[in-house]
């Protein structure tokens, strides 16, 4: 196959287990977790990396900030064969209770994006694969992670959607105080329906990921809550980050030792003997 189109990448370049990650110097300090790591392509906010986790080869990948370059990755990789996401990224926490540093697995994403509306109808779900849920739950349990689980809100707009607590009140963090009338209440309600945090590119990846009859799941450090405001709560965030990807390096060793166990069948749960 030629080289894909906007990252460069070629037969030989990408695995069929990706971690992604928005930042791209993150990429390396995932890669530290596996064996052989090296890095592959260096192409605008794309850094990929390769390695092996217990001998299966493995990809890093960044996607940038967003859907338009996280699409751009999911389809490129798909064509070189990978067929597992996990991503590994940060989120302002929402729900009652989220403080810095819990994670969040998310199992689904509420679509506020603009890229997955281009591929289908508004009504499509963005549902992250149960198998990398699961796996994920696994994972953060055994490592006595504090974690939430479910829906996430995807967005495309940092500064448009998130808000601040300035004087007790939510005020817009946009430049000149800008907001929309009907951005006053967003996040109110959000927090209503129950959605956990908000992110950039879990609506767009799980999205393209079902259509393309593949993988995906995310787990998310709180980087913040929102609204944004001072917090008594103080993290390391090197650290958190580095838990983070422990249990998303975890989890995707289960996958593949599930993966050995199912053999050829179609749906599997580690129930299934």
């Amino acid at each position: 196959m030629a080289k894909q189109l906007i990252t460069g990448l070629g037969d030989g370049d990408v695995d069929k287990y990706v971690f992604l990650c928005g930042e791209p110097e993150r990429v390396p300090k995932i890669a530290t977790a596996l064996s052989k790591g090296r890095k592959v392509i260096q192409k605008r906010e794309f850094w990929i990396h390769r390695g092996e986790l217990d001998g299966t080869p493995v990809s890093v990948a960044s996607t940038g900030i967003g859907g338009p370059s996280a699409a751009i990755l999911i389809e490129e990789m798909a064509n070189l064969g990978a067929h597992t996401f996990i991503r590994i990224g940060t989120s302002g926490g929402m729900a009652e209770g989220l403080e810095k540093g819990d994670f969040v697995i998310s199992t689904g994403a509420v679509r506020m994006d603009g890229t997955s509306k281009s591929y289908t109808w508004p009504e499509y779900p963005a549902v992250a694969s149960h198998e990398v849920v699961l796996a994920l739950i696994d994972s953060a349990t055994r490592l006595k992670a504090r974690f939430d689980a479910g829906v996430c809100l995807s967005v495309d707009g940092f500064y448009s959607e998130n808000k601040i607590l300035m004087s007790g009140k939510v005020a817009p963090m946009s430049q000149c105080g800008y907001m929309p009338s009907f951005m006053a209440e967003r996040l109110a309600d959000a927090r209503r329906m129950g959605i956990k945090n908000i992110e950039m590119e879990n609506g767009t990846i799980f999205t393209l990921c079902s259509l393309f009859r593949l993988r995906a799941g995310a787990i998310c450090t709180v980087s913040d809550v929102v609204p944004w405001h001072p917090t008594e709560k103080a993290i390391d965030f090197e650290d958190n980050m580095a838990d983070c990807i422990r249990v998303g390096v975890e989890a995707m060793r289960t996958l593949i030792s599930w993966d050995k166990k199912r053999g050829a069948a179609r749906f599997w749960c580690p129930s299934i003997k």
